[in-house]
């Protein structure tokens, strides 16, 4: 029988806390950057723990791989006296095909809640400078978006609308392989909360 999420997600937590207790130690850390100044600067003893962290995930994430282990958790997200169950894709782990599968069929769910919640909301989307937006805008971009992300604060509602690898949707340099848009809905102004 395989591990779950969960016990994955324990074993990391495990091997973090003995990594930077200095339990663990990675020897050949300093030969695995090729700048010998830049090793010396960091030390090896940061850079041990950097390794020795990034060794086990890389095992983790194997073993993700081969036992079809989901990278994904559940968590709930409330807003405004309504509530939803919703999935995202663990930071610490990776995305195995059925997690996608997963995170589209969650897709229809989440939406439904977002366009309920937000009657009488401002519309807008997120970035350094956040700008507002139309519900027409809005439901142009959820047409070619492949899930869905929920996340809210006691006065905002944060609905992700991303394509891609869902690992690398959040990060800017992934696009326009991957990515997500981030729509916030609020009564006034966006807070500038990152959620």
């Amino acid at each position: 029988m395989a591990y779950t999420t969960e016990q994955l997600l324990e074993f990391l937590d495990r091997e973090l806390r003995a990594t930077w207790k200095g339990e663990r130690v990675v020897l050949s850390s300093a030969d695995r950057i090729d700048n010998p100044v830049l090793s010396k600067a960091i030390g090896t003893d940061k850079l041990s723990k950097v390794f020795a962290i990034q060794d086990f995930r890389a095992q983790i994430h194997d073993y993700q791989h081969q036992h079809g282990v989901s990278g994904l958790v559940w968590h709930t997200c409330q807003f405004q006296g309504r509530s939803i169950r919703v999935p995202e894709l663990h930071p610490q782990l990776i995305a195995i095909p059925a997690d996608k599968a997963a995170l589209a069929a969650a897709r229809p769910a989440i939406l439904e809640f977002w366009r309920t919640a937000i009657a009488g909301l401002r519309l807008w989307l997120a970035g350094n400078d956040p700008q507002p937006t139309t519900l027409a805008a809005i439901e142009e971009r959820i047409a070619v978006s492949e899930w869905a992300e929920l996340s809210a604060t006691r006065d905002e509602l944060y609905l992700s609308l991303c394509w891609g690898d869902p690992k690398d949707c959040h990060c800017e340099w992934a696009k326009p392989e991957s990515g997500c848009d981030r729509i916030i809905a609020t009564a006034g102004e966006p807070s500038g909360i990152k959620v």
